[in-house]
């Protein structure tokens, strides 16, 4: 089969021609339909000090997809070959104290497929049967590729109630986008959306953010008091990890607020705890994945009630033997999701 790897320690990514995956008692082998890439996928690419520190090359990137199932192991139940599915990437150990308190999204033993075992960017991709989840007839093979994404989403805008509340989202990535819906579907009463980029700020308005802003040319702040009269928002998302824009979640949310920080940033990001944090009594949460695997019933009730249509957050769709121009537009900021699709 051809596959997306890398094959070596450096710059760039190759098309390969690798064996089919065999699989085991409890695994099943799903052909590829499409696959969605992350801004993990692109750091990996570069090189950066994450992916030096983390990849072990050879490596299959690519931890977003979805399939059909065409071969399945002698001990999987509840399956059948045709089956449309997409998957938790992350591989959890299933036998420690947080895996067994429903807290297997924080695993300390986890791996992620992609990331440190061979991923979905190829033809086929095999799954642990546990690690399924079926796809509605309805919902589109782009759709069930983002899965994951939507996922992280959700686990970041309802950790605290958003329900009546003042959101403020920092970063509208596709993670930053999905969260403009899903708050705005959720019942914030106002969802402020912040980023540099106009154009990701346009699907922002398109998600239903009621408030967008230009940080580089506008007033946060000022807007963020005007709009709460001068309290500070409930609720800050932040997805960017730049550390201006954590310092900012901190500062910009009321007293008592809740801030919840999904983004990555590459080092230690200075905060004045006492002013910040402390003084003001709010709760900051670290947000890591989705609840396995409370996120993906919360992501498929929304896609089946209509709640919340993701496809607009899709702006480049390309076969996958065209994945370097892909991950160009993604690091040009050209793009908002880019899904790459395989052929049937």
């Amino acid at each position: 089969m051809r596959a997306i790897r890398k094959n070596e320690a450096g710059p760039g990514l190759s098309l390969v021609d690798v064996p089919v995956p065999r699989i085991g008692p409890d695994e099943v082998l799903i052909r590829v339909a499409a696959a969605g890439i992350c801004g993990t996928d692109a750091h990996i690419y570069q090189w950066d000090s994450w992916a030096q520190g983390r990849i072990r090359p050879p490596l299959v990137l690519g931890h977003e997809f979805a399939g059909r199932i065409v071969e399945l192991g002698s001990a999987v139940r509840g399956y059948a070959k045709g089956d449309r599915v997409s998957a938790e990437g992350h591989l959890a150990c299933g036998v420690c104290p947080l895996c067994r308190t429903g807290q297997a999204h924080i695993c300390p033993s986890m791996k992620i497929i992609g990331v440190d075992v061979d991923g979905a960017f190829a033809e086929f991709a095999k799954m642990p049967a546990s690690n399924l989840w079926k796809i509605d007839d309805g919902i589109p093979d782009e759709v069930a590729a983002i899965h994951d994404p939507l996922g992280n989403a959700f686990h970041t805008t309802m950790a605290a109630p958003v329900a009546g509340r003042t959101v403020l989202i920092l970063g509208c990535g596709p993670i930053g986008l999905f969260a403009c819906g899903i708050a705005r579907a959720s019942g914030a009463v106002r969802v402020i959306a912040s980023d540099l980029n106009d154009a990701r700020l346009q699907i922002a308005r398109k998600m239903g953010a009621h408030v967008v802003v230009n940080g580089s040319r506008e007033d946060l702040a000022g807007l963020v008091r005007r709009e709460t009269e001068g309290l500070g928002v409930d609720v800050a998302l932040e997805m960017s990890g730049a550390p201006p824009a954590i310092v900012q979640a901190l500062s910009l949310v009321r007293n008592g607020g809740d801030v919840q920080l999904l983004g990555l940033p590459n080092g230690a990001v200075l905060v004045n705890l006492a002013e910040d944090v402390i003084f003001k009594g709010i709760t900051v949460r670290g947000i890591l994945g989705r609840r396995m695997y409370d996120t993906w019933y919360q992501v498929r009730g929304f896609l089946r009630a209509g709640l919340l249509d993701p496809q607009p957050v899709i702006t480049h769709r390309a076969p996958f033997t065209e994945f370097e121009r892909a991950l160009q537009d993604l690091i040009a900021g050209k793009a908002g999701k880019i899904v790459l699709t395989f052929p049937q």
